[in-house]
């Protein structure tokens, strides 16, 4: 079982998650001009947390995931609930074959900093929107490394500079990123803030 194995069955009773998910889907109501017809993708969703917040405005959100757990959780939240224009899919598509459908939009939140390769997701989430759809990245900001601490093999956040410069080379135009909240976790120095950015952009 996976790190977010473990935790998917108590994610949801951290406030600090929900609040972080709520602020950035006003962010991306506020940065794209999302419509009643439009297809979303979330990926990397863990319980869903944002797709959920963004559900009413869009005619379908895909809930995308490599964790089964966390999978699992987004199923019995859209039968809890009754939700009629959600799915749930376990796939990690660093790896997996591509699905079909394409989306008008791509978001995520807290999830390009755990992929090995930025640039391969980016180019992914680029083939799986529709012409003019957007990507909508929600992330940390280049740190230390203390966010997470030692051993993590990840990204320690990104310089926004250099983000910019993937999603163009990935093909996507229009760039803009803007900090839309911080989270607070304890670290070896104490407590401390850690901005989270939203980088919003378009496949032309």
């Amino acid at each position: 079982m996976s790190d977010f194995d473990a935790k998917a069955r108590t994610w949801d009773a951290d406030p600090a998650k929900v609040e972080r998910a709520r602020r950035v889907a006003q962010a991306i109501a506020q940065q794209v001009s999302i419509q009643p017809w439009m297809t979303l993708l979330e990926y990397g969703c863990g319980t869903g947390l944002l797709g959920f917040a963004l559900r009413e405005r869009v005619r379908h959100v895909t809930f995308a995931d490599s964790s089964r757990e966390m999978i699992a959780v987004v199923r019995e939240k859209v039968e809890a609930m009754a939700v009629e224009n959600a799915t749930a899919l376990h796939t990690d598509l660093s790896s997996a074959e591509l699905p079909a459908e394409r989306y008008d939009l791509v978001c995520s939140l807290m999830t390009l900093h755990h992929v090995p390769d930025t640039q391969g997701l980016l180019r992914r989430f680029h083939e799986l929107l529709s012409p003019r759809g957007a990507v909508c990245i929600a992330d940390l900001d280049k740190e230390d490394g203390a966010f997470h601490g030692p051993g993590f093999q990840g990204h320690n956040g990104f310089d926004r500079g250099d983000l910019t410069r993937q999603l163009a080379q990935a093909g996507f135009t229009g760039v803009r990123i803007t900090t839309v909240c911080e989270v607070e976790k304890p670290t070896s120095a104490g407590p401390r803030l850690f901005p989270v950015f939203l980088a919003t952009a378009t496949r032309p």
